[in-house]
């Protein structure tokens, strides 16, 4: 019985059935117990391999990504923002716009949950089994303009390829010269149709060429591409992280001065 369990555990290994070799045991007397057939205790090992598989496989997109941080629609307080639709973004969350190709922008002034929405559905869509990618939009030319120094743009390109949904935040914060923005724009094209795009920006679309040195026909071409299959989630909101440190130093006021 022992030389039969190395060479079980052996052939296991492999086949690559790691979690069948850790739970057979106890499967195998649950079922015992049971009186389940043969064909139930394959069933249940199977299922316990597929599931950590998924389960893996869901932690390495995860951390492929590269998020910076982890945000998750729960955690998202849209009471404090009504004038997002809560169904709309749950809507995203579902992921259908990544099957068709499309994009979403989401426009809006600093903290208002423009980031939080965009790791949120992010993390979802890997876990629905697509590639993610995260950059903001400075790491973005970066990444490119390292890529190019090294000779490497090729392979750079490859790999966004790959991805089914890459995420450019921070659109707009910070204006790039001729160079970054001929990266960005070979970005947006090599994208279009192929790769879907989820967007963060502070500027509405009129002032897109800013940021690409005020080239409108750059701005332009590169508008046409993204806003041909897109959703723009507009938020008009004052700053939820502002009213949250002014609500906090009014009551730090208050405890400071209790008489007032």
């Amino acid at each position: 019985m022992k030389e039969e369990r190395v060479l079980l555990k052996s052939y296991l290994k492999t086949l690559k059935l790691p979690t069948i070799g850790r739970e057979y045991p106890a499967i195998a007397r649950a079922c015992a117990k049971e009186d389940e057939p043969y064909e139930t205790y394959l069933q249940r090992l199977a299922e316990i391999e597929v599931q950590h598989r998924q389960s893996q496989a869901i932690i390495k997109r995860l951390n492929a990504a590269n998020f910076p941080m982890t945000k998750e629609l729960s955690g998202f307080d849209f009471k404090s923002i009504p004038q997002i639709n809560k169904k709309q973004i749950i809507d995203l969350s579902m992921c259908g716009f990544i099957d068709k190709r499309s994009n979403v922008v989401f426009t809006g002034p600093p903290g208002v949950g423009k980031s939080h929405l965009t790791i949120a559905i992010g993390r979802e869509a890997c876990r629905r089994g697509y590639k993610v990618k995260f950059f903001t939009a400075a790491e973005l030319v970066n990444t490119y303009i390292e890529a190019r120094a090294e000779k490497m743009v090729l392979r750079l390109e490859g790999h966004i390829k790959k991805c089914d949904m890459i995420i450019v935040d921070e659109l707009g914060n910070v204006p790039f010269d001729r160079i970054g923005a001929e990266h960005l724009f070979g970005f947006f094209s090599q994208c279009y149709e192929q790769t879907s795009l989820m967007v963060t920006t502070n500027l509405p679309f009129v002032e897109w060429p800013q940021i690409f040195g005020d080239d409108e026909r750059l701005a332009g071409a590169l508008l046409d591409r993204l806003t041909h299959h897109v959703h723009v989630i507009e938020i008009i909101a004052k700053s939820f992280r502002l009213n949250a440190s002014l609500k906090n130093n009014k009551r730090a006021e208050k405890v400071n001065h209790p008489n007032n």
